[in-house]
């Protein structure tokens, strides 16, 4: 399945909320949440936890366990158990964030919402289809209320709820809701957004599941050319839309069409990314799916040599990692 829109964490706003006190407290708040924030943005998950949780505990002493503005370095923490995939433990803590909201603020309340939408995202990567889908519905409603029925958390509530009904397999629900969605964000962006692409993309993986080939191929032409103007003809981005086409002319039996598109995006990754990077690896895979349904053995047989390579020097750098 292809990926949806990502969602960032802001750890930065721990700082206002935590109040210059904090800032003079042992660890220097202040100075724990900028680099938090840093290397969060960097992807360095497990450098910025124990950072986050400082910010946490100062917080908690400086402000006590319920206070109101002990929520967001909660969230931020949750955030980052999240993104290391420790699940159990962010849920507790996203519940506490709700609750300390909830009761603060009322159940109804525009800064309820998003905590409510990140317990449900939480279940929804658990698994826990209903109950994500419980929440979302609940956070759906608030914003629709307080913000407007084409306000663009109404849109990110919806996209949630949109994945949520393609696992279940909900078809005659998850299309009107991607055709919302897009309407909802070419209004707040503009139709040549990044956001709207990815939208657009999310919406053309939905249709290939279902085998509407002749729905997805304008879908992925328009995601391409939006990213290209947005990111220019060599970003890694650019690359993963060269690939959706290849692979779906390859599943439509277009093959001699496949291979511009495949070569193009390997071409591209190779120079952004690295000669060993595993999306190189994964390229060179499909290309060589390809010539050998061409009848091109010799050449599939060299990209997959070079492809086993690539993954057994990933395999290496694993082992050599300390336990």
């Amino acid at each position: 399945m292809l990926k949806g829109v990502a969602t960032c964490m802001g750890l930065a706003a721990a700082l206002a909320i935590i109040g210059p006190a904090a800032a003079q407290a042992p660890g220097d708040a202040a100075a724990l949440s900028a680099k938090a924030s840093e290397l969060y943005k960097a992807g360095k998950y497990a450098e910025a936890l124990p950072l986050a949780q400082q910010v946490l505990s100062i917080a908690e002493k400086q402000l006590g366990a319920n206070h109101l503005n002990i929520a967001t370095p909660l969230t931020n923490v949750a955030g980052l158990y999240q993104r290391l995939g420790r699940h159990r433990e962010a849920e507790p803590l996203y519940q506490r964030a709700l609750a300390i909201r909830e009761k603060a603020l009322g159940t109804d309340h525009p800064l309820v919402s998003p905590t409510i939408s990140n317990l449900a995202g939480l279940y929804r990567i658990m698994g826990r289809l209903s109950e994500a889908e419980r929440l979302f519905q609940r956070a759906l409603a608030i914003d629709e209320k307080t913000r407007g029925p084409e306000d663009i958390e109404v849109a990110n509530t919806l996209h949630q709820l949109a994945r949520i009904y393609w696992v279940q397999n909900r078809v005659d629900e998850v299309t009107p809701l991607f055709q919302r969605i897009v309407a909802i964000r070419e209004k707040a962006y503009g139709p040549d957004h990044p956001v709207v692409a990815q939208t657009l993309n999310d919406m053309a993986g939905f249709y290939r599941d279902q085998g509407r080939h002749e729905q997805v191929e304008p879908l992925f032409k328009r995601v391409l050319t939006m990213t290209e103007k947005a990111l220019g003809p060599e970003h890694p981005a650019v690359a993963a839309a060269l690939n959706n086409m290849a692979v779906l002319y390859q599943e439509m039996g277009r093959h001699a069409e496949a291979e511009s598109p495949a070569t193009r995006a390997l071409a591209i990754r190779e120079k952004t990314l690295g000669p060993d990077h595993p999306h190189v690896a994964i390229t060179l895979h499909n290309l060589a799916e390809l010539y050998r349904t061409l009848g091109r053995k010799a050449e599939a047989a060299e990209l997959s040599k070079r492809e086993q390579a690539i993954r057994a020097k990933g395999i290496e750098r694993e082992s050599d990692r300390p336990k």
